[in-house]
């Protein structure tokens, strides 16, 4: 499964934020905490240059507790500036107190200039990581779009979230050519590329691998797998077995094991999993 996907809007996309990433003050990176290093755009280190940056980790809820910590740790040794966030949960005063942090010099320069400044900064992340929630909940009300999609989010909009204070929501960004294959596989478990363009019965087979790796126990739990030792068809084959995927004839029936696998893996239905320890990667 060879996946290359940038829609024409993300090249518009691209061109917009190296235009307006000169003009702000704070870049908020945000990225899910099931996959730390694979949900991450490599073109955003050359992007932002020196820009002073938040490294979020959402949905830290669906992910392994222990390696929150440890990726937590990994991040801080190269000196970024990391936090875990729930963003549906987000509390309001901590993310303005990160931002303030992050963005005192600027202000305190100003001030001594004799004026106030308005901070601005620039939310950014791969599809569906949940910018525009992030965005809403340090708002208090629906101002951004938001969607369990990819590419709700199709222009780069400006929202004040207070007098001193103006965040831009952009629109969900890949690089140009996914080379990293295993990562670009990875953020398909999450939905960042849309389901429609993808053949669904091999990215199953590739979580399953994943999951068998990672999490052989819950594997075996959740799909009634008793071989957690099996790989590609012979696994998928197992899940459909031990969960009841069958046709008449007791074919299997990939189409729905398809779906239920990706569905609960993204609901967090399997329990807290993430599948990049730093260790590894």
């Amino acid at each position: 499964m060879e996946i290359n996907w940038y829609p024409g809007h993300m090249a518009k996309t691209r061109r917009q934020l190296e235009e307006q990433i000169t003009r702000v003050n704070l870049i908020i990176e945000i990225c899910d905490a099931r996959l730390p290093l694979s949900s991450r755009n490599p073109d955003l280190d050359r992007m932002a240059g020196v820009k002073k940056r938040i490294l979020l980790l959402n949905k830290s809820d669906l992910a392994d507790p222990d390696l929150n910590s440890r990726w937590l740790q990994y991040f801080r040794k190269q000196g970024l500036d990391v936090s875990l966030i729930q963003a549906k949960r987000l509390k309001p005063g901590d993310a303005l107190r990160s931002i303030e942090k992050a963005t005192q010099e600027v202000v305190e320069r100003a001030a001594a200039r004799g004026f106030r400044k308005t901070v601005r900064a620039m939310v950014v992340g791969v599809p569906n990581v949940g910018k525009s929630t992030y965005i809403n909940q340090l708002r208090g009300g629906s101002i951004a779009k938001t969607g369990d999609r990819p590419g709700v989010t199709r222009n780069t909009q400006w929202i004040k979230i207070s007098p001193d204070l103006e965040l831009m929501d952009t629109p969900g960004l890949l690089w140009p050519r996914l080379n990293d294959q295993k990562a670009a596989r990875r953020l398909c478990y999450l939905g960042t590329i849309r389901d429609e363009i993808l053949p669904l019965d091999e990215l199953t087979i590739s979580l399953l691998n994943d999951l068998a790796e990672a999490v052989p126990d819950r594997l075996r739990e959740r799909f009634h797998v008793e071989d957690a030792s099996l790989r590609g068809v012979e696994l998928i084959d197992a899940v459909c077995r031990g969960r009841g995927f069958l046709l008449r004839g007791n074919e299997y029936d990939y189409d729905r094991c398809c779906s239920v696998v990706l569905d609960e893996f993204r609901a967090g239905k399997m329990g807290r999993i993430t599948l990049e320890s730093p260790e590894k990667e």
